[in-house]
C-alpha cells in the first residue's frame, strides 16, 4: 500500500465522497482547517475574550430559542446540542480582507479589517450572529454535499503533491505545498443566495434575542453599501444586494412583537471601549510575525467568498487563483 493510500486524510475524503455530510464530518473538517488558520488568530487576552463573550451571547440566545422549539425538531434533537457548546470558538484573525466566515463546525472567524469597518458593537454583533446562523442552519453541510466530488479529487491530488514536496525549497514551494493540501476544502467554501438569506433571518432573530438593538441589525450592510460594496443587481450573484438586506432587516425590526423590548441588554463593550478594542486589533495584527505559516493562513482567509458584501474583493480572486495553482502543482 503506497503512502497516499495510507494517508488518513485521503481515507476520510474517500469515505466522504460516498456519504452525506454529517455533523461529525463537518466538525472534524473545521478543526483540521483551523490548524492552518491558527497563525492568523489574535490571542491577545482582552480582544480574544471580547470576541468570545460576544459570540457566546449569540449562542446562548440561540440555545434558549431552540429549547422553545425554534427551527423545529432538527435543532432540538439531542445530537444538535454541540451547536450550543462551550467548545464553539469565535476568533479574531489578522487579515486585510473585509470578511467574516465559518467552516461550519466549532470555529467562526472575524477578520480585523471587518472589525475596523464596524462603527459600533451592534454592527459587529450582527455579523457574528449571521456567521453563527450559518452553523445553526448547517449551510456548510449543504455545500459539502454539493462539492464532494471536487473536494475529494482536488484535495487527494494535492495531498500527494504535498507529501512529495522536499524541504528547503523556495518560499513559494513551501507555501504552495500547504495551500494545495487545503485547496479543495477552501475552494468549495461558499454559500448560496438562499443560505445567505436564511442566515440573515436566523441571525436577526438571534441578535435581537441576545439583546442588541433590532433597528441596528442592517447598519453594517448599509455601511458597506455606502462604501461601494454593493451590486446593481443580484440576478447573477450568490448574494442578495446589500440594499435588499438592509430593507429586509428594517422590515423584520418593524414587525417585532412588543415582547422584544424585554430582551434588550447593554452592549458587551461601551462605545469608548469598542473604539479602543478596534485600535488594539489593528495593532495586534500588525505585530504578527511575517512568516510562511501566516502567509498560508492569510491566503486561505482571503480565498473565502465574501459573507458580508455583495461582491468579492480583488484579493479574493487572487487568493483563489493561488489555491488553484497550488492544487494543480504549479
Amino acid at each position: 500500500m503506497n503512502a497516499l493510500a495510507r494517508n488518513p486524510l485521503v481515507a476520510l475524503l474517500l469515505a466522504l465522497c460516498t456519504a452525506c455530510a454529517s455533523d461529525r464530518a463537518v466538525i472534524d473538517q473545521a478543526a483540521d482547517a483551523h490548524r492552518e488558520l491558527e497563525p492568523a488568530v489574535i490571542d491577545q487576552g482582552e480582544l480574544a475574550n471580547y470576541i468570545q463573550e460576544l459570540g457566546h451571547r449569540v449562542v446562548d440566545a440561540a440555545q434558549a430559542m431552540s429549547q422553545e422549539g425554534y427551527g423545529g425538531k432538527e435543532y432540538t434533537r439531542p445530537d444538535a446540542q454541540w451547536m450550543f457548546s462551550d467548545d464553539l470558538r469565535f476568533h479574531l484573525v489578522a487579515s486585510d480582507t473585509l470578511n467574516a466566515f465559518t467552516t461550519g463546525g466549532e470555529h467562526m472567524y472575524v477578520y480585523t479589517q471587518l472589525l475596523a469597518n464596524c462603527r459600533s458593537e451592534d454592527e459587529l454583533a450582527a455579523v457574528v450572529a449571521h456567521e453563527y446562523a450559518h452553523v445553526y442552519g448547517r449551510h456548510v453541510h449543504k455545500g459539502m454535499n454539493r462539492q464532494y466530488a471536487v473536494l475529494g479529487g482536488a484535495v487527494a491530488a494535492a495531498i500527494l503533491g504535498h507529501e512529495l514536496a522536499e524541504e528547503n525549497k523556495e518560499e513559494w514551494a513551501a507555501i504552495s505545498g500547504t495551500l494545495a493540501l487545503y485547496a479543495g476544502q477552501f475552494l468549495s467554501l461558499g454559500f448560496t443566495r438562499d443560505d445567505e438569506a436564511e442566515a440573515d433571518q436566523l441571525g436577526f432573530d438571534f441578535y435581537v434575542r441576545a439583546g442588541w438593538d433590532p433597528a441596528r441589525f442592517g447598519d453594517f450592510f448599509q455601511n458597506l453599501a455606502d462604501q461601494g460594496y454593493d451590486e446593481e443587481s443580484d440576478t447573477f450573484s450568490d448574494h442578495p444586494t446589500l440594499r435588499s438586506r438592509v430593507a429586509a432587516a428594517q422590515s423584520r425590526a418593524a414587525g417585532l412583537s412588543p415582547q422584544a423590548a424585554a430582551w434588550r441588554k447593554p452592549p458587551v463593550a461601551t462605545a469608548q471601549r469598542f473604539a479602543k478594542l478596534k485600535q488594539q486589533a489593528l495593532a495586534a495584527a500588525a505585530q504578527k510575525p511575517k512568516d510562511q505559516s501566516l502567509a498560508v493562513a492569510q491566503t486561505l482567509l482571503a480565498s473565502v467568498p465574501t459573507c458580508v458584501a455583495a461582491k468579492d474583493p480583488p484579493e479574493h480572486h487572487a487568493a483563489r487563483a493561488q489555491l488553484k495553482a497550488a492544487a494543480a502543482g504549479q
